[in-house]
Formats: structure tokens, sequence, C-alpha cells
């Protein structure tokens, strides 16, 4: 695990919580689908630069 994959994670868990806090908060849907869109791929990012298939 390098330092990308790290930061990318911690990003899409951060954006990831963000968009769980939005929906409890009730806040436009729009708002909270483009913060989940990020977070998503965020932790795809953070999988991708692990290269754990080759």
């Amino acid at each position: 695990m390098n330092w990308a994959s790290i930061l990318l994670f911690a990003g899409g868990l951060f954006l990831g919580g963000g968009t769980y806090s939005f929906i409890q908060q009730k806040m436009p849907r729009g708002v909270t689908v483009l913060l989940g869109i990020g977070a998503l791929m965020c932790v795809v990012a953070g999988v991708m630069v692990l290269e754990v298939w080759e």
C-alpha cells in the first residue's frame, strides 16, 4: 500500500461520511448524489492504484 492509495481511501471515506451526514440533514438530493459519486470515485481510484490484480 502506497501513500496515493492511502490518501484516496481516506478521502473516499471522508466524502462518504459527508454523504451520510447530508442524507441525515435532508440536504438537496443533487448535492448528496454528487458527493456520493465523488466518494465512490476516490475509493475506486484507491483500488486501482493498489494494482492488486497484477
